[in-house]
């Protein structure tokens, strides 16, 4: 029988993969062949290490619990627009050196539509 800890990063990952849509508890435990007890125990010690959050949900006319990662891994995708990929000023670019990124209009610009971005998908939502 696989560790309790092996089972916590297994489950940890699981979670992570299912991204935004989450996973159900019950389906969970299911793939990783632990029991609903055990299981429960892991999900409450992921939640309680802050890395994932439980929402209650009624699915197939029983109470279970949708599990979801607090925060998903970042990826090249996050940052493949940023400005500071391709500039020219880039080897000379510094917190305290001539060309600074406190004062770069293109990377506020492109940092500033990201904040648009994720207000507006917050509004959905």
């Amino acid at each position: 029988m696989p560790k309790r800890n092996d089972l916590e990063y297994k489950a940890f990952q699981y979670i992570l993969n299912n991204g935004e849509q989450g996973v159900l508890q019950s389906e969970l435990w299911r793939i990783l062949g632990a029991s609903s007890r055990e299981g429960s125990r892991i999900a409450l010690k992921l939640e309680n290490k802050g890395l994932i959050r439980r929402e209650k949900e009624l699915f197939d006319g029983r109470w279970t619990y949708r599990l979801y990662p607090k925060r998903q891994p970042a990826t090249v995708d996050s940052i493949i627009d940023c400005p500071c990929l391709g500039c020219s000023e880039s080897v000379k670019c510094g917190s305290w050196a001539p060309v600074s990124p406190n004062d770069c209009e293109r990377l506020t610009e492109w940092l500033m539509g990201l904040v648009i971005k994720q207000s507006e998908s917050l509004g959905d939502s």
